[in-house]
């Protein structure tokens, strides 16, 4: 990351279409040649939960990478990210991010976690 210029922040950033509240994501450019390589870091609260990269000249993400909860990075893995909302009625309270492995990572909003587990 330290070879690439921020380019810009997108706060409640969209996803399939959907705004996501609490996710952000940070744009990071540099040229190669002819082409500008581009990266997106994507934080779900204070949570790091996704890098995907490509360049600013290809419809989708050439790579993408998920954070482990448990620290370190899951395997990149080709293409953009397998995504999925988690909602509450049709409040959009997080999402759930497939690692190269198969497993689901999810990011849900606190306050929406714990006002479930409260019985809220």
């Amino acid at each position: 990351m330290s070879e690439f210029e921020p380019h810009r922040i997108e706060f409640d950033a969209t996803l399939d279409g959907m705004k996501v509240p609490g996710l952000r994501a940070e744009f990071f450019r540099r040229p190669e040649g002819d082409r500008i390589a581009s990266v997106g870091r994507y934080f779900f609260g204070d949570q790091e939960l996704l890098l995907a990269w490509g360049y600013v000249d290809e419809e989708h993400c050439r790579h993408n990478a998920v954070r482990d909860p448990a620290g370190g990075w899951h395997p990149a893995a080709a293409g953009c990210p397998e995504v999925e909302l988690i909602k509450d009625g049709q409040a959009v309270i997080g999402l759930a991010v497939r690692a190269a492995g198969g497993n689901w990572v999810r990011a849900v909003r606190e306050q929406c976690a714990a006002g479930k587990e409260a019985g809220g």
